[in-house]
């Protein structure tokens, strides 16, 4: 059966369909992989094919930054959705016979899916169905809130994501001579979704539809014939084990980061390979290495502790290595993360980016080195969630759909 996978945002967006998709490939099915031109290699790299979706998300991210107001700054997305829409129904045109649908673009995959007339499954990386369990994630949290109120904010937020989709979707339904859906932001409750985290991290919530699963995680493929930079090996090899500082695919207007990281390294008394990303992080410092992107499968084990955005992708592998974290929340669904990563016991309690500082952030670092139970808690952890096998549940349910495919 031709699979294809739509996912769309940054790197975390991208990565751990190579994993799901290499599985599914093993299992004789033909598998593609739609996603920005930025992580074509990625995907080729994986042996998986790539088909193209318009649009860089960095210069999304810079352009809705640089807006000058909300206004603005919703045009700059409505016309990333624009163009995504129309990428998606090239990506399917190639060739399909199953959608597997992202969170980010679910709206648009759905639609263009019913409009070639085959069946779709969402694959979503975060909570994304409503729930009286907890506030959906992006949604500022107000402390300790009812669950009538948690399901209501999560509706909204649905809304929410529907009207800024509304222009793109009205559109695909003229292109495709389908009739207008009420609600068609939000799935129905027949619809098949997968979410690619651990039950142990965040448990099924019991007033999810039948149909929706929590599947464990789907971890990056590896990298064929990858190896270290000899310089990383040598600064691994000099001394006890480092911390890691990134921040991925934030672009934060910060230029105080660098020296805060500077001089919480020092402060903290450890060594730090520090990842530029694309908030191209340069701090400089005796005990820092200044890395690009590497497999943080390979990295974060080897690491003391992990500092990071709390993004879904680098939260799961700073997880599956077993070290303690200190979360630096963004936006969207990371400060969702970050209060996971804390209320499960491996991390302190998050430190939003506008708010660090070289104190916050050495403190919170040598409460992750000097309390066992940190690490405890981060080992305990990571034995369960390498036990799980994500990418096989997703597979089952694959196969229940197109028993035939």
């Amino acid at each position: 059966m031709r699979i294809l996978i739509v996912t769309a945002g940054s790197r975390g967006d991208v990565a751990p369909f190579t994993g799901l998709g290499v599985r599914l490939q093993q299992a004789g099915h033909e598998v593609a992989l739609a996603a920005h031109d930025r992580f074509a290699e990625l995907v080729r790299g994986s042996g998986l094919e790539h088909r193209t979706l318009p649009g860089d998300p960095v210069e999304l991210v810079r352009a809705r930054t640089a807006a000058p107001s909300p206004e603005d700054a919703r045009s700059v997305f409505a016309e990333f959705l624009d163009e995504l829409g129309d990428g998606v129904v090239a990506a399917v045109a190639a060739g399909t016979d199953l959608l597997l649908t992202a969170f980010g673009p679910a709206p648009l995959s759905r639609l263009v899916a019913g409009g070639f007339g085959i069946p779709s499954i969402g694959v979503y990386l975060a909570p994304g169905v409503p729930t009286r369990e907890f506030p959906p994630p992006g949604w500022p949290e107000p402390g300790q809130v009812s669950p009538a109120d948690n399901l209501a904010a999560a509706r909204e937020v649905l809304a929410r994501t529907g009207s800024l989709h509304a222009d793109v979707l009205r559109r695909l339904r003229t292109r495709f001579d389908l009739p207008a859906a009420a609600g068609e932001q939000a799935p129905p409750d027949d619809w098949p979704i997968c979410h690619g985290f651990s039950p142990a991290v965040v448990p099924r919530p019991a007033d999810w539809p039948v149909t929706t699963h929590v599947t464990g995680y789907w971890w990056p493929a590896p990298s064929p014939g990858w190896r270290p930079p000899a310089r990383l090996v040598d600064f691994l090899q000099a001394g006890p084990p480092p911390v890691f500082v990134g921040f991925g695919s934030m672009t934060p207007s910060h230029g105080r980061l660098h020296a805060v990281v500077a001089a919480a390294v020092e402060r903290a008394g450890v060594r730090a390979v520090v990842q530029s990303g694309w908030a191209e992080l340069g701090p400089v410092g005796d005990d820092i290495l200044l890395v690009g992107d590497l497999p943080h499968e390979w990295l974060f084990p080897r690491m003391a502790a992990v500092v990071h955005h709390a993004g879904a992708g680098t939260t799961g592998a700073g997880l599956r290595a077993g070290v303690p974290a200190v979360p630096v929340p963004v936006l969207v669904d990371q400060p969702f993360w970050a209060s996971r990563l804390h209320l499960l016991g491996v991390a302190p309690r998050p430190l939003p980016l506008p708010e660090l500082t070289a104190e916050t952030l050495a403190d919170a670092l040598r409460s992750c080195l000097d309390r066992a139970t940190y690490r405890d808690r981060a080992t305990e952890l990571a034995r369960r969630v390498r036990a799980e096998d994500g990418p096989g549940a997703v597979l089952s349910l694959v196969t229940q759909i197109a028993p035939g495919g």
